[in-house]
């Protein structure tokens, strides 16, 4: 009898703790989620020192420096649940992500800091449609709170964004009153 209800221990032990795994380990669209999210933090971060280096606006030069302290800050919670999810992560933005890096990389002066702000509100586009699609179909609470918690900051950064690229119209690209 002892030896009965040793068995039926070991193996609803062994049951229990197989569902608590299968319920820990995130689904495909949280593990894309971080990778995504992962990335696009690498490709802020560098897109935020090149622009503390070669923008000729201060504007652009203070949004940077913003968005590589708020996207170190935000990576690094991307990272810690990776970990806890066992997610493996790439080491370098994604091949699209590179090749705007570059394009913008390769300017100077005005057209670096137009071709910069304009990079930077498509990605951070991008990053708020990939953090709602997360919302609305993640499985992991531990995912989603990163979703939540990232919102707010990308949009806060998009707006100032869209602001700067309000404020940086010249005569020549005014229309002129008809």
């Amino acid at each position: 009898m002892l030896v009965l209800m040793a068995l039926a221990v070991l193996v609803l032990g062994g049951a229990i703790s197989g569902v608590a795994a299968a319920q820990s380990a995130p689904s495909d669209q949280d593990s894309h989620f971080l990778v995504q999210a992962h990335r696009a933090n690498l490709a802020e971060i560098e897109a935020g020192k090149t622009a503390l280096d070669k923008a000729s606006d201060q504007t652009v030069r203070d949004l940077a420096n913003r968005f590589v302290a708020d996207h170190t800050r935000l990576d690094a919670n991307v990272r810690k649940a990776a970990e806890d999810l066992n997610v493996t992560l790439p080491d370098r933005p994604g091949p699209k992500q590179r090749a705007v890096l570059d394009k913008v990389s390769a300017l100077s002066g005005a057209a670096f800091d137009r071709a910069w702000i304009a990079a930077e509100i498509k990605g951070h586009r991008e990053t708020l449609d990939a953090v709602n699609t997360e919302l609305r179909d993640g499985s992991s609470t531990e995912v989603k709170q990163l979703a939540t918690d990232a919102k707010p900051v990308v949009q806060e950064h998009l707006n100032l964004l869209e602001k700067a690229r309000g404020s940086e119209k010249t005569p020549e690209s005014t229309p002129s009153p008809s």
